[in-house]
């Protein structure tokens, strides 16, 4: 639909939504969100409203997609042809399945875990199904983009706690039973992504887990990427917009890279549980345990 038609689209539907029809304003809005000038704002209208087309009504959840969301900036790029919302939402959800299936596997099943911290949360791609899993009263975010954190607790109802450039400058307000960090570690330059492992390892509580994915070989492989001979590689590229590309680009380890790098945090040897390509049939998934 071209942008001017889809302008006029979503403000009937607006004014149909002020009149009080419903069925009206949906196929408006819903014609509206076939272009991208108006895509999320129809949407939005849509799941605000509950009108007909809304994911939220059946998938118990709040569906409401942040505009700045460079995750679903990607998923709108690079997803199926159909809906690029449905298949951010429907990511989110797979995400949710693996981390259960995995804390399984390591014998730290999710419900049994009282206070979750997701670390690099961004807008809330997965922490709208982690909601639903535990009730937002049990979990926190914490992201450096001021307004990835501002849309999570507003929209979400979690905690949240605003992270920093530097790893040092970071405190944590309490340590937690499981902190996830999802697809950090696949973006940190050398520099930092060490001391990101130690200052995020210290938020984890006595006897909870850290959960943490990186690129390793399956993923360097696909790509055709060779690591270095400590294994590791970075090149400053991302998806992201709001990050510095030298601070947050893509990164390639190796097995015995990231292995080095958690025997640098504890003077005894930590249980790890290492299950390649797990996330996303791409990242590899590594799982902390601290005594």
């Amino acid at each position: 639909m071209p942008d001017e038609a889809a302008r006029t689209a979503l403000a009937r539907g607006q004014a149909l939504l002020a009149a009080g029809d419903a069925d009206g304003a949906a196929t408006a809005l819903r014609q509206a969100a076939l272009s991208p000038a108006t895509q999320l704002a129809a949407y939005n209208l849509i799941e605000t409203h509950g009108l007909l087309g809304a994911f939220a009504p059946w998938m118990g959840l709040d569906a409401h997609i942040d505009p700045q969301d460079d995750v679903f900036g990607f998923f709108n790029g690079h997803g199926t042809w159909s809906s690029p919302m449905r298949d951010y939402l429907a990511d989110g959800w797979r995400t949710l399945s693996e981390l259960l299936l995995l804390l399984e596997r390591s014998g730290r099943p999710l419900t049994g875990l009282a206070q979750v911290l997701e670390f690099a949360s961004g807008h809330g791609r997965f922490t709208r199904h982690l909601v639903k899993a535990l009730g937002a009263e049990r979990i926190t975010v914490s992201d450096v983009v001021p307004g990835a954190v501002a849309f999570a607790t507003q929209q979400f109802g979690v905690q949240g706690l605003m992270s920093t450039a530097d790893p040092a400058q970071l405190q944590w307000p309490r340590r937690y039973d499981l902190v996830f960090v999802l697809s950090l570690f696949s973006h940190l330059p050398r520099a930092t992504w060490q001391p990101w492992l130690a200052k995020i390892w210290d938020a984890v509580a006595p006897g909870g887990v850290l959960v943490v994915t990186t690129h390793g070989e399956f993923a360097a492989a696909r790509a055709g990427v060779q690591t270095d001979a400590e294994g590791f590689h970075f090149h400053a590229e991302s998806e992201s917009h709001a990050i510095d590309a030298q601070e947050y680009g893509t990164t390639y380890t190796t097995r015995e890279f990231v292995l080095a790098r958690v025997a640098e945090l504890s003077p005894q040897p930590l249980r790890v549980d290492l299950e390649p390509a797990w996330f996303w049939s791409h990242q590899d998934a590594l799982v902390l345990h601290r005594p």
